[in-house]
């Protein structure tokens, strides 16, 4: 059981679209998925957040839930749900070089296939995504795309086993890289 103040939602993503409305809430690395109706009742909510992320929120007297929850759906980013879900703090769990210009993008449990060229190009690179995790990576400018990409393939992992091999668990390149909105503006002349 969790006291008020320990429960904290990273952010709540509001996906319109198709005439329906969904909700994303993410929660220590947790995205759940679920319907108004499921925000707004709280037995309902805290069971969700409970079997999906294993924390049970803290029960609320039902006029602070309410205050609460309509609190957090005014403050939810907006997104159109054909781009489900277009996320400014998409982060691979690491890239896997496997020689021969084969490689595998680890992605929250699933393994991505790609070649170099799929890997280089950024609209081969989103299509994939979309298709195998079912996520679209945001579009970046192309440079800092490129950017981005020579930085993921320098620090990728080889396929072979090693001992105490690190891995770029839950990094953003948004982290670990600041100087990303730079590489946009040294794109103009």
């Amino acid at each position: 059981m969790l006291s008020e103040d320990e429960f904290v939602i990273d952010r709540l993503v509001k996906y319109v679209g198709n005439g329906r409305i969904r909700w994303h809430i993410e929660f220590r690395g947790y995205r759940i998925e679920l319907t108004t109706g499921q925000i707004k009742r709280q037995p309902t909510f805290r069971r969700k957040i409970l079997e999906q992320a294993g924390v049970l929120p803290p029960q609320r007297a039902g006029v602070d839930y309410r205050r609460w929850s309509l609190d957090l759906r005014k403050n939810a980013i907006e997104l159109p749900w054909r781009d489900r879900p277009v996320d400014a703090g998409f982060a691979i769990d690491r890239l896997v070089s496997h020689g021969d210009g084969r490689w595998t993008v680890q992605y929250q449990g699933k393994a991505i296939k790609f070649t170099t060229t799929k890997l280089r190009r950024q609209v081969s690179f989103r299509k994939r995504m979309l298709a195998k995790a079912k996520v679209l990576p945001p579009e970046l400018a192309p440079l800092a795309y490129r950017k981005w990409m020579d930085w993921l393939i320098q620090n990728a992992t080889e396929a072979a086993p090693q001992a105490g091999e690190g891995s770029m668990t839950q990094k953003s390149w948004l982290d670990d890289l600041p100087e990303l909105a730079g590489w946009q503006d040294a794109a103009l002349p």
